[in-house]
């Protein structure tokens, strides 16, 4: 079970934007997991499975890993190749004076092609950032960071 998730967990973060034909079959993967650790039926209902074991949906995983990511980044606990391809909007001199630069956001560069541009690491990263509420980007510790990301990721994926 274990093999499972550290496969499906492994590079997650470079798995945005991927099509949801594609997430549905990993997502399918993890039923199956939750599935075999219940001893249920192939048709019972996944979802309660899933919710009792706590885990994430495929989506809402790929947006932990990639926000963990930017967290390591903002806080230089992540290489500084990385580091640098972020922008928080406090950096930029025209929007100093904004309500937004009073928060944690990160610039979301313009792209051209939404197929490849938009799963670029600086993009992504930005709009996973930008969605998660500011109680959860100002954590002090990367292991408060942890457990409120997935609390909120979990809401999101089971309301």
């Amino acid at each position: 079970m274990l093999l499972v998730l550290s496969r499906l967990d492994y590079g997650s973060a470079t798995l945005v934007g991927l099509p949801a034909y594609q997430i549905d079959r990993l997502q399918s993967m993890l039923n199956a997991a939750a599935r075999l650790v219940y001893s249920s039926w192939r048709y019972d209902h996944v979802t309660p499975l899933l919710r009792e074991l706590h885990w994430l949906r495929i989506s809402q995983r790929i947006d932990y890993k990639l926000a963990v990511l930017v967290y390591r980044c903002l806080n230089g606990l992540a290489p500084s190749y990385l580091a640098n391809d972020l922008q928080c909007v406090t950096d930029l001199d025209a929007r100093r004076c904004l309500h937004s630069a009073s928060t944690s956001t990160l610039v979301v560069p313009v792209t051209r092609l939404s197929t490849v541009g938009d799963r670029a690491f600086p993009v992504a990263a930005a709009c996973v950032w930008n969605s998660l509420p500011a109680d959860v980007t100002s954590s002090p510790s990367l292991s408060t960071f942890k457990r409120q990301l997935k609390t909120e990721l979990f809401v999101r994926s089971y309301p």
